[in-house]
């Protein structure tokens, strides 16, 4: 069903970002406790009534708000396209719902820190490019989310970065995450060309999906790769092995910045994207099992270390 509802999901807390910048560069932190908060709870309003909306719709259904056209350049045509079905629904409530919360603990947590504005500015940054994470239709819409975390990761683990080993933590979850993204990059690149050899150059998840078979039967073997790069790309956003390495370290950012990032929302981008791709990865065993295999033994390293 169409509907011009989304785009606000992820712009309120946007809005909240430019507000921050604001209270940061005029020093009126007071105005971040209104903003910041307000804006993720106004954002969670919303995605309750797109959730409720979508169940009134057939099993199955979907909401898609269609904002403009991004790329059109001979068979590629993508939109930038926001949709929420009942994958996304989940994970729009549980982004704005604890965001929420969080907001409301960093209050107090924050209160005496003079870069107060400054830090809700970049947690409201963070919260917008996450629900573009989810929200997005296609892989390149994912991808600008995908990049946004990954720099807001990198600003609030640095917070205080006049204390170096802060901003060490920074710079090693920045120079990590590049490698699974320059990966999350080739694989979808590869995608697209064997798309479109087969008549459909598209990177929308609902063509990609309904393609998957037809790709499957001519090409195992880029179904394999494709699959692999896009599973270096979720190892880096979810801190699994071999690309982990930034987790530890990064809980020298202040505590809410470890309960929003690293407990409750970036950790499960790459589950996401593999959920949401996962007509495709079922038509590679030899990848399923390297999933199976990494999440494993990232399970029993990470408790036992």
């Amino acid at each position: 069903m169409a509907t011009s509802l989304l785009r606000w999901i992820p712009l309120l807390p946007l809005i909240g970002f430019a507000l921050g910048v604001f209270a940061a560069s005029t020093n009126r932190r007071n105005l971040v406790h209104v903003t910041g908060p307000g804006s993720v709870l106004l954002a969670f309003v919303v995605s309750v009534i797109a959730v409720a909306r979508l169940w009134t719709l057939p099993a199955g259904g979907a909401l898609v708000d269609n904002v403009y056209t991004w790329i059109s350049v001979g068979m590629l045509h993508l939109d930038l396209t926001f949709r929420v079905d009942a994958l996304t629904s989940v994970m729009i409530l549980i982004i704005t719902g604890i965001g929420f919360l969080i907001h409301l603990y960093s209050m107090g947590y924050m209160h005496d820190d003079a870069d107060e504005a400054r830090f809700f500015s970049y947690l409201n940054l963070f919260v917008a490019s996450m629900l573009v994470l989810v929200l997005a239709d296609s892989l390149p819409v994912v991808f600008i989310g995908w990049e946004g975390v990954g720099v807001c990761s990198y600003l609030l683990i640095g917070f205080w970065y006049k204390d170096m080993a802060n901003a060490d933590a920074g710079r090693k979850a920045m120079i990590t995450n590049r490698i699974g993204d320059a990966a999350f990059l080739i694989g979808m690149f590869i995608l697209v060309w064997a798309l479109h050899d087969l008549g459909a150059a598209s990177l929308r998840f609902e063509d990609v999906n309904r393609m998957a078979p037809q790709l499957g039967a001519a090409a195992p073997h880029i179904v394999t790769a494709v699959c692999l790069l896009l599973l270096i790309g979720a190892t880096g956003k979810s801190a699994q092995i071999p690309l982990y390495v930034w987790l530890p370290d990064a809980m020298a950012g202040p505590t809410p910045v470890s309960a929003l990032i690293h407990a409750a929302t970036m950790v499960t981008a790459g589950v996401y994207m593999i959920a949401r791709l996962s007509p495709l990865y079922v038509l590679s065993p030899a990848a399923l099992d390297v999933v199976a295999t990494i999440g494993a033994v990232t399970a029993l390293f990470a408790a036992t270390m």
